[in-house]
């Protein structure tokens, strides 16, 4: 890295017209407190492709800790980060990854090509006799290889743990434990 800093001006306005403003906001805020139930409902069916509908939206009990949102619903965040944006953005960045040194270049990943990498990856833990609900460990770099790793352990519902490298062999042995 070099010894120079580099300066990035401050942009007075960065959106003309953003997307809420304070007072969509504060209006906003005011339906989630008054009915919370009827708010959230209302942006999960806006925000997210639900696989099956939920039979309540919240259940929570604070003095126990039991706390349960969209009860008996499914989803699945592989398709809801991927797959329902290939028909209207596919060719659009989906991930910018800026390597560590910057003299290489950022890496624009765009929706087909993170879909066409993650359901490969998925493939590949399938070939390895992963299924839904088993365990796995990630033990990668930052790197764009590990955003499709999980992905593909989301596609397929097998659970995952992230583990990034600088940890001791028994660091490890114990994330993987866990």
């Amino acid at each position: 890295m070099s010894d120079q800093s580099v300066l990035f001006p401050v942009i007075k306005n960065p959106k003309k017209s953003p997307h809420l403003g304070p007072d969509d906001y504060k209006s906003l805020y005011a339906e989630s407190v008054k009915n919370p139930e009827a708010f959230w409902a209302d942006m999960a069916e806006k925000a997210l492709d639900w696989f099956s509908p939920w039979t309540q939206v919240k259940d929570c009990d604070y003095t126990t800790a039991h706390i349960n949102w969209f009860k008996g619903a499914t989803l699945n965040v592989s398709h809801n980060c991927i797959d329902r944006h290939l028909a209207t953005r596919g060719e659009q960045t989906a991930i910018i990854w800026e390597p560590e040194s910057p003299d290489d270049p950022a890496e624009h990943i765009t929706y087909t090509q993170l879909h066409t990498a993650v359901t490969k990856f998925a493939n590949a833990l399938k070939a390895q006799g992963v299924q839904k609900g088993d365990r796995v460990c990630i033990y990668m770099p930052m790197i764009p290889e590990a955003a499709y790793a999980m992905l593909a352990c989301s596609r397929i519902g097998a659970v995952h743990s992230v583990v990034f490298g600088g940890f001791s062999a028994e660091a490890l042995r114990g994330r993987i434990a866990d």
